[in-house]
């Protein structure tokens, strides 16, 4: 994420504004120090992300997913064995 120092913030906040509502985040420092993060409205908090994708390749998928329990499904609604 890129870090601004104040006095540029300043001097171009229209254009960072439309960069960060754009989807690129970037940090304001004060002496060097970080102070905020400016980031669009609709970005979600963080630790909240959507991480599409993050257990791929560590579980497997059985091949009768979809029919999985289906014999114990047809009991409850159909009655019978």
């Amino acid at each position: 994420m890129r870090t601004i120092n104040i006095h540029e913030a300043k001097t171009h906040l229209s254009r960072l504004v439309d960069l960060a509502a754009a989807g690129e985040p970037f940090i304001i420092a004060k002496a060097g120090k970080p102070v905020v993060r400016v980031v669009p409205l609709d970005t979600p908090a963080p630790g909240m992300e959507c991480r599409l994708g993050f257990l791929q390749g560590r579980l497997r998928i059985p091949d009768d997913f979809d029919s999985l329990g289906a014999e114990a499904i047809r009991v409850d609604f159909e009655g019978g064995r």
